[in-house]
């Protein structure tokens, strides 16, 4: 794979630099050992293994200790699965976990999660600077000769923010050397409490602390929420991307080998002290008691050790976090994190560390009563709601690449499947609510709060993610299950295809059938061009682009199409034929009103066309007048002649009623009835439809010896839109039709004739 770097402006090369040799602007590059591996192991023996550990064992029991860990760990193997996939299958960058899910959900659900990690990396920083500022002080107490120095505990947590901000402010390269010293200390810390435990194995206190603590007020749940930040470190070697001379190999290798190595240690601690150190130590005095079961006088050592192991676990954080805000600032999704884009000459960023110093102090000032561990238990978790949804949604973006087989989803890495990824996503989100419902739903609603805000403000994100290839999966999987489902009148919506010819001169046409379709069916807005296609492909390409815009710019939900044919009537027969997406057919065709006489026969061909395809059709007709809003709580009025165009006409005129533009507005059924024994009879056979069809709708019947064009004008001339029936005219009667049909429509508002096939049913 080719290596990467973080751009710092569009005239980035992305060249490697090596950690001697820095290039301006450049980040340095790191294998997979010093890149991945040290941060990640780092933090997850970090403050969690000296300080709380203990407390967990000593109230869960030995037994339930080793589930935390085990479904801790689950939760990260499966994550970690996730990441691998998703590095192996994209040219990883800087930003971590947020560019592989930007790169993947799209730039609404990278930014969320960005914006999430980057919080949950910054509260890890004070989380790790209050275990070690607790572990010193509680080292502090047990010597006779020191004072205390709990009254100096807010000022002890400052100074050490500080001095990790000026380490991390000479770069991550310092920061990495720091680091190899750290781990080498560390590993000794831990040689010496394990093989003092080992040394003072008891059988019979194994036995004992086998089982749960009888008088814990902690719950399982509780415990996990204290437990869970020991396996968040994964995160700190992805966090690095930017930083990796080989992210796609670095990332999976570097990532698997911590938890290994995490799991291994963890494990052994929790069977080493459980048979080692009292229950009443383990809880009251986690860390002192790994400190005096050292043995040969080396709990020094586990002192080193857990100052070592905090003050790194922070200083990765304080690596990892601003690479994510910076990475967010250069996709300039968000305008106030595009401040934090820019890196110094040395591929830092700068301005999104000084961001993580200020948020970290201001959380310590918060915390600065906290020296008894209340603080710290908190912080911990608070930091596992965070780290708990930002793993559910990595594991999501993993899922939506692989279930929908996306063909450009191919990893390099093969032990992947949907299915853990799956069960990664629910278990992370399910273990939020089980650990704390009330957070968890906060979480939730900041969470979607953030994506919201994203998708509002998010401004133009030029590469590609994984949910159209989600959405056509899943889009084809429903159309191959519609297809086997019989056709019923009930489920009757409309799929309409209107010939609008030159859109922005026929607004008013093109406005109606959306109103129609009201989001409960589907629009085609199609343009018919004659002539040759060889000639015309490039006025074609205009015109279905200028189509494109005209339906945005008008917030009308139509699908365009543009088709080139030598012949009309021809053209729109094979149109008519052809356009369908599997069983997702056109039932509804809808014209404009014809303006020239000469195209009668054209006309009446075409509504025979559809008539023969069995299709209903509308024909619209509005004088031609420039298109109007129509004002809220107007009329519809439709005139009865039967129920097969009635029905139609009806439930296309409620489906209008269903849009906002047209709120408040009422329908009424107009028949006309020959003699008075019949107006009565009329009215009750109306209503009892009308009161089956489960609709709100007025009836008035009329008698009158008056022309019925005479009526219409009466009756209809004040209504906000008239819905009639039609017969589909021959040849021969098709220039009459239009004269005679004009006439009679000439006062009218806009008026929607309607043919029905009688597919659409009132009573279904």
């Amino acid at each position: 794979m080719p290596e990467n770097s973080v751009a710092t402006s569009p005239a980035s090369t992305g060249t490697n630099t090596s950690l001697n040799s820095p290039t301006p602007g450049v980040p340095k590059k790191f294998s997979t050992f010093g890149g991945v591996f040290t941060p990640s192991i780092l933090t997850i023996l970090g403050v969690i293994m000296f300080m709380r550990a203990g407390f967990v064992v000593g109230h869960a029991g030995i037994f339930t200790a080793l589930m935390v860990l085990g479904l801790s760990k689950l939760i990260s193997i499966l994550t970690s699965f996730s990441i691998s996939a998703i590095a192996t299958n994209t040219d990883v960058k800087g930003g971590g976990a947020y560019f592989l899910i930007s790169r993947t959900l799209g730039p609404e659900f990278g930014g969320t999660i960005g914006i999430t990690l980057f919080l949950a990396q910054t509260l890890s920083v004070p989380f790790y600077i209050l275990g070690f500022t607790e572990a010193l002080v509680r080292t502090a107490d047990s010597i006779p000769f020191i004072p205390s120095l709990q009254p100096y505990f807010f000022h002890i947590t400052s100074t050490v923010l500080l001095a990790l901000f000026i380490v991390t402010l000479k770069g991550a390269g310092w920061a990495i050397r720091v680091q190899y010293v750290i781990m080498a200390l560390l590993a000794l810390s831990i040689l010496a409490f394990m093989g003092g435990a080992a040394l003072n194995f008891d059988a019979g206190l194994f036995q004992e602390n086998l089982r749960p603590f009888e008088g814990t007020t902690f719950s399982f749940w509780a415990l996990f929420a204290i437990y869970f930040p020991a396996v968040t470190g994964i995160m700190a070697g992805v966090n690095m991307s930017g930083n990796l001379k080989n992210p796609s190999r670095a990332i999976p290798l570097g990532t698997f080998a911590a938890i290994g190595v995490g799991l291994v240690i963890y494990a052994a601690q929790i069977l080493l002290t459980g048979g080692a150190i009292e229950r009443a130590d383990l809880i009251d005095a986690p860390y002192d008691s790994l400190v005096s079961v050292a043995p040969f006088y080396t709990g020094f050592l586990v002192t080193i050790g857990v100052f070592c192991a905090t003050l790194s676990s922070g200083l990765g954080s304080l690596l990892g976090a601003p690479r994510i805000l910076q990475s967010l600032g250069q996709d300039r999704l968000l305008k106030p994190a595009n401040f934090f884009a820019a890196l110094n000459r040395d591929g830092e960023p700068r301005r999104a560390l000084c961001l993580t110093f200020l948020i970290s102090a201001l959380v310590l000032w918060f915390a600065r009563g906290g020296s008894e561990g209340g603080a710290l238990n908190m912080v911990a978790s608070l930091v596992t709601m965070l780290f708990l949804w930002t793993y559910g949604i990595t594991n999501l973006a993993a899922f939506v690449e692989s279930f929908s087989r996306n063909p450009s989803f191919r990893p390099r890495f093969k032990y992947f499947h949907w299915l853990p990824a799956l069960i990664g996503a629910v278990a992370s989100f399910g273990v939020s609510f089980l650990v704390d419902a009330p957070a968890a739903l906060l979480a939730t609603l900041f969470v979607v709060g953030l994506f919201v805000y994203v998708r509002r403000f998010v401004l133009e994100a030029s590469f590609g993610d994984a949910r159209r290839g989600f959405y056509y999966t899943r889009t084809k999987d429903h159309l191959f299950t519609l297809a086997q489902l019989p056709l019923h009148s009930k489920n009757w919506r409309p799929t309409i295809v209107v010939l609008s010819g030159n859109p922005n001169s026929r607004l008013a046409l093109v406005k109606y059938a959306d109103w129609l379709g009201s989001g409960r069916g589907i629009v085609t807005l199609a343009v018919m061009k004659v002539g040759q296609l060889q000639n015309m492909a490039e006025e074609r390409t205009i015109t279905l682009e200028s189509l494109k815009e005209f339906t945005k710019e008008h917030k009308i939900r139509a699908f365009p199409e543009v088709l080139v044919t030598p012949d009309f009537d021809l053209g729109l027969n094979q149109f008519l034929q052809c356009t369908s997406i599997g069983p997702v057919k056109p039932n509804v065709v809808m014209l404009g009103w014809p303006g020239d006489p000469q195209r009668a026969v054209g006309f009446s061909r075409a509504l025979k066309t559809a008539s023969i395809l069995n299709m209903s059709t509308v024909l619209f007709y509005d004088k031609g007048k420039p298109f109007i809003k129509p004002q809220k709580k107007g009329r519809i009025d439709i005139w009865w002649r039967g129920k097969r165009n009635g029905s139609l006409m009806v439930i296309l005129a409620y489906l209008m009623t269903l849009n906002n533009e047209w709120a408040g507005t009422k329908i009424r059924i107009l028949r006309v009835v020959q003699n008075a024994a019949e107006k009565s009879s009329a009215y009750e056979d109306m209503r009892l439809l009308i009161d089956s069809a489960r609709m709100d709708i007025a009836i008035e019947t009329i008698l009158s010896e008056k022309p019925f064009p005479e009526l219409l004008i009466d009756y209809s001339r004040d209504a906000s839109v008239v819905f009639m029936g039609f017969r589909t005219p021959e040849e021969e009667e098709a220039t009459q039709f239009i004269a005679k049909t004009g006439e009679m429509l000439k006062e009218l508002p806009v008026t929607l004739l309607v043919c029905s096939t009688g597919e659409a049913d009132l009573l279904s």
